[in-house]
């Protein structure tokens, strides 16, 4: 499955791109053949036999594609969760269960890729700035067998322009734009191509982006409800208009030498920033685009990738070495004042919060109960593969390597309520409710390979498989804290923490002696506590205590196993392309941030697909499409549990059909494309409201939580975009155009338990248009737009804030009617 755009090979784009454009039409300047790497190799892709994506320079240039959301609703196979600019969750074909974005929850099922190099993070998409892009590939279905683990459903892959030694070039390119109904944005943005010498040449990008804000923080207040009297609050400290502002800005830097004529070193950097204030979902029950919040909403996000790529040649055979290490930290603050509320609701009829808990303060007297969340993650990834390629031309040929990846990601979760008395807190830390203090490392090892031999000319069997190893673990702190005179079972007992909990968070804490506080207590065995394992936590209540050592290690999680793909491809004549795939997807099992919840397992994804290419009258036309089959075992299935805390169990089967397609015409200066998928994404058993391994939902306390032949969320039945663009040549030198873009999708559930859905509500219908007119002139472009011209709601996510606050649901809109100019020069 494509989606034309102009692609030369990366390494010589710039050098062939001016005589390409100086003897195509527009038309034909837009989709000259595609060039992907997705195999591992330079191939066409209408020769490439997987279904398959490439929006390339042009073509996100043409549509003003900057970002993750945008450049996403032209690829009919993907959906995505978005709570704001860089906290995405990305889906394809339907392999959705929803709720996978938590920092502590399962790794992705799609991956993503920056150049040659893994980006994909636990807890959001890392939202690479679109700008001097060589295109962006999205690869459906199981690509386990060169992308690993977190390519269970899919690959999107974005590749750079690379440095040039043919000249020196460059541009820049600005615009300004107005909100219905909000502020004023825009963006700078500009790239340099500098030879250094014949053998060396430098790539640098710069790009600053201000998004308008169009959510309003109207004023509001709550009430809560004590044993004696009343508190109401109000949010007049934080009123404010277009409250959710966001700011990216950053660069990009590639080196590229030639060693020789057979070996090459590229060097890149990327450093990019974002600030985002406020929030993105609106709340119904309060206005269009308007919310009421009670504390500061805020994130910051600062990653920098440094990455290394070897290329070169032994003999007649490729090689190729990628390494890099990304680093990524972001913080945040949330006003949690639902969670109160709802909580205060819940203990209405003993008193609320205040008659139900101990939110006091160092006096005894009862506070104002409102909570924020002030948070942090470290995210550290170190990625490295090796691999090498027998020649392309060969009947027989192979593409074969190593893998290695860690991640890391240190978690800091600290739930606050401001005069909350120091022995109600988490020890150490007065204010303090709620922490969580802990560190997670991913490990991944694997060997990989393909070969394909070529049957006959026309008729090629390909065969993959990849032996992974995975390791994952976890420790640290969760929960409350604990009173240091509360004694288990003693009369006249001070609360043990402001919940009253007399089990979880330091009390289940390790004592010197190994056992927990708790037990200690109980007991009658010293109370003193080891050290915690993770700095800026009381002590360590999730881990291992090892006798032989006197410390705690990590909970663990481990497996290993194989993955494979079997494809058969044939080309009846040299513009039709028809293949056969059998392939197999995983994702790891891993560990749950809450002790008392067991580990969870692997899950796997095993994929049925057929599909034709076709190329028909002299290139004018392209039609692709694919009809598949994937069956889903055991899927891992992340909610909020007790408290509010994510959990990942492993659900049942799942079945997921569909069908995927798109079609490009040229004729004349009219070009038109057209992509469009169905998904049919079904549970194949109950699932249950707790672990039940027979899926019948018959054990005590149980129910069924989504019965068998409930709809997979988030992802539409149905998907299709279409683009049009109309170009005319002006005075000799100038192009002159018209483009308009339409994207409609159909409703989706919101989450897979049938009563969560009804209570967050469905994701509707909507279709979205966009306008745009302008031209190029020489070295000069101007153009004048017009983004979701109707102004539609989109729904892209509906939440709650936590898993009992059902009294209100945030819908996350795409951005209102947008209005602006581009302009733009190259050199």
């Amino acid at each position: 499955m494509t989606t034309t755009a102009v692609i030369v090979p990366p390494a010589h784009a710039q050098d062939q791109e001016a005589a390409a454009d100086a003897q195509a039409t527009p038309a034909q300047q837009q989709y000259a053949d595609i060039i992907v790497t997705a195999q591992k190799r330079e191939e066409n892709l209408q020769n490439v036999p997987i279904s398959i994506q490439a929006l390339g320079t042009r073509k996100l240039d043409e549509l003003n594609i900057g970002n993750f959301e945008e450049y996403s609703q032209l690829l009919p196979s993907v959906a995505f969760q978005s709570l704001q600019p860089g906290v995405t969750t990305v889906y394809m074909r339907g392999v959705a269960s929803g709720g996978d974005g938590n920092h502590s929850g399962s790794l992705p099922s799609v991956g993503v890729y920056l150049d040659e190099q893994p980006v994909s993070t636990i807890g959001g998409t890392l939202d690479v700035h679109i700008y001097d892009i060589a295109r962006i590939e999205s690869l459906a279905g199981p690509q386990g067998t060169l992308y690993g683990a977190s390519s269970q459903a899919g690959t999107i892959r974005i590749i750079t322009n690379k440095p040039s030694t043919a000249a020196f070039s460059g541009a820049i390119d600005g615009e300004i734009n107005t909100v219905e109904d909000g502020d004023i944005g825009g963006k700078l943005e500009g790239f340099l191509n500098i030879p250094l010498s014949q053998n060396a040449a430098l790539r640098v990008v710069g790009f600053y982006q201000r998004d308008a804000g169009y959510i309003d923080n109207v004023p509001g207040t709550r009430s809560f409800l004590p044993e004696e009297g009343g508190i109401t609050v109000d949010n007049d400290a934080f009123v404010e208009e277009n409250f959710n502002q966001n700011e990216v800005y950053g660069g990009r830097a590639a080196l590229k030498v030639d060693l020789d004529e057979n070996w090459t070193v590229t060097p890149t950097v990327i450093y990019q920033e974002q600030k985002t204030g406020g929030i993105y979902g609106s709340d119904p029950l309060v206005g269009d685009l308007q919310v009421q919040r009670f504390y500061p909403d805020y994130r910051k996000e600062r990653f920098i990738q440094a990455a290394l790529t070897i290329e070169g040649r032994i003999g007649n055979w490729d090689v190729t070495y990628a390494g890099a290490f990304l680093d990524r930290t972001t913080a945040s603050a949330t006003d949690y004042t639902d969670y109160s509320e709802a909580y205060d609701s819940l203990y209405a009829s003993v008193g609320g919060l205040a008659g139900y808990f101990y939110y006091q303060d160092a006096d005894g007297n009862t506070i104002d109960p409102r909570q924020w969340v002030v948070a942090s993650d470290h995210f550290k990834k170190v990625s490295q593969e090796f691999r090498v390629a027998s020649p392309q031309d060969a009947r027989f040929r192979v593409v074969a390597g190593l893998f290695y990846q860690r991640q890391t990601n240190e978690i800091h979760q600290d739930y606050q309520i401001p005069g909350l008395g120091p022995l109600v807190s988490v020890n150490g830390l007065p204010g303090t409710l709620w922490l969580t203090e802990q560190f997670r490392v991913d490990k991944d090892y694997a060997m990989f390979g393909e070969a394909s031999f070529d049957i006959l000319p026309n008729l090629t069997l390909t065969a993959g498989g990849r032996a992974f190893i995975y390791d994952n673990s976890l420790i640290g702190f969760f929960g409350f804290g604990r009173n240091p005179a509360y004694i288990q079972d003693a009369e006249d007992n001070p609360p043990p923490n402001a919940a009253g909990s007399s089990r979880t968070g330091v009390a289940s804490c390790f004592t010197v002696e190994g056992i927990r506080l708790r037990d200690a207590e109980l007991a009658g065995r010293t109370r003193t506590l080891l050290p915690p394992a993770v700095a800026g936590g009381p002590c360590t209540n999730l881990g291992v205590y090892s006798p032989s050592t006197g410390t705690v290690s990590p909970e663990k999680a481990d497996g290993q196993g194989f993955t494979h793909r079997l494809n058969l491809t044939w080309k009846p004549t040299e513009n039709i392309l028809l293949y056969g795939t059998w392939s197999r997807g995983f994702r790891p099992g891993g560990i749950n941030r809450r002790g008392d919840v067991a580990p969870y397992a692997a899950d796997f994804l095993t994929n049925y697909e057929i599909g034709a290419k076709t190329t028909l009258f002299d290139g004018l036309l392209r039609l692709n499409g694919a009809v598949y089959q994937q069956e889903w075992k055991t899927f891992q299935f992340s909610f909020l549990g007790e408290n509010s805390f994510t959990e990942i169990h492993n659900g049942p089967d799942a079945r997921i059909r569909g069908i995927e397609m798109d079609a490009n015409l040229i004729t004349g200066g009219l070009s038109l494309t057209v992509a469009g998928s169905y998904t049919d994404a079904k549970t194949k058993q109950n699932l249950c409201a707790i672990d039940d391994p027979t899926y019948t939902c018959s054990g005590p306390d149980n129910s069924i939580a989504a019965p068998a032949g409930t709809r997979l969320p988030i992802t539409p039945q149905f998907k299709i975009n279409g683009t049009a663009r109309y170009s005319i040549p002006v005075g000799g030198t100038g192009t002159a155009y018209i483009q308009g873009l339409v994207a409609h999708q159909s409703s989706a559930s919101s989450d897979i338990r049938v009563a969560s859905a009804a209570s967050i509500g469905r994701l509707e219908a909507f279709t979205t248009a966009n306008l745009a007119l302008g031209g190029n002139f020489g070295d000069y472009s101007f153009e004048i737009f017009a983004q979701n011209i109707f102004d539609e709601r989109a729904q892209l996510t509906r939440f709650q804030a936590c898993g009992n606050c059902g009294q209100r649901t945030y819908i996350v809109y795409s951005t209102p009617r947008t209005i602006g100019i581009r302009a733009g020069r190259k050199f």
